[in-house]
């Protein structure tokens, strides 16, 4: 799988997807730069004028809820809609999923009307989506449940939405319901970090726009993303976050295919 992984990334860098992002206003530049980074070709549309028509081009379609209004949600249902029906794979980012009944409802709402590709979360969003009570803090969770139930909540959710669930935490996993693979990399100065998560829901994307199997695809853009982490905090984390972030950056357009088999680490369950 690690060698997979690094072709994966080599073929982001050769293809240059173009990823069509409705996120949240707080993540739009940053993860836009990632994206750049990485090797993919982001676009923000928000418009219900335009993103059918932009949906249906792009390699893959983010829809991100950290900022929620009603506008923005008609046009995450006009674009996925369209996504759907041009084959464009969706990944679903659903922040803060379990904070307040509108969050939560919205977020059930959109797994019910688009066929995801791969949804992106923590272990407490993933768990609202399917109705089931897990802390969550602002959009944040409220911190890690053992391994073993954090393993059955991901298959559940894999199981019962019909879609690959990428659940991101101190250990990463992803599942469609059969297979299952852990990830292993990644550093917490991730987490202190404004964006590294809806930025890692998009560079998924850019992986799930070149490999049409969106477990592979989810496992080796986790990884890559992961191992830029590591070596950022190896070479900027002590100065703190700031320096962390522009670091990471740097990295995400540095790492490459052998540092990704050589740094790599993934489990198969």
């Amino acid at each position: 799988m690690l060698e997979e992984a690094g072709r994966l990334l080599a073929r982001v860098r050769e293809s240059s997807p173009l990823v069509h992002n409705i996120t949240n206003v707080v993540v739009t530049n940053f993860t836009a730069n990632g994206l750049y980074a990485i090797g993919a070709s982001p676009v923000m549309a928000y418009s219900k004028k335009e993103v059918a028509d932009m949906a249906k081009i792009a390699g893959a379609l983010v829809l991100n809820i950290g900022t929620l209004d009603e506008p923005v949600v008609e046009a995450m249902l006009l674009a996925g809609k369209a996504a759907n029906a041009h084959g464009v794979p969706v990944i679903f980012d659903p922040v803060g999923a379990g904070a307040t009944p509108y969050r939560t409802e919205t977020a059930q709402m959109i797994a019910k009307e688009i066929k995801l590709t791969v949804i992106r979360g923590n272990a407490a969003e993933i768990a609202n989506i399917i109705g089931e009570q897990w802390l969550i803090k602002g959009v944040d969770g409220a911190g890690d449940t053992g391994k073993q139930d954090r393993l059955h909540l991901a298959e559940k959710a894999a199981k019962t939405l019909d879609t690959v669930i990428a659940m991101t935490g101190a250990t990463d996993l992803v599942t469609d319901g059969v297979r299952t693979y852990e990830i292993l990399n990644g550093h917490p100065m991730l987490t202190k970090v404004t964006g590294t998560g809806c930025l890692l829901s998009s560079v998924v994307a850019a992986f799930t726009a070149v490999e049409k199997d969106p477990v592979k695809a989810a496992v080796a853009a986790i990884t890559a993303y992961g191992v830029a982490g590591e070596v950022a905090f190896e070479r900027a984390g002590e100065k703190g976050p700031g320096s962390f972030q522009i670091e990471f950056l740097n990295q995400l357009s540095k790492v490459s295919a052998h540092d990704v088999m050589r740094l790599g680490k993934i489990e198969k369950r």
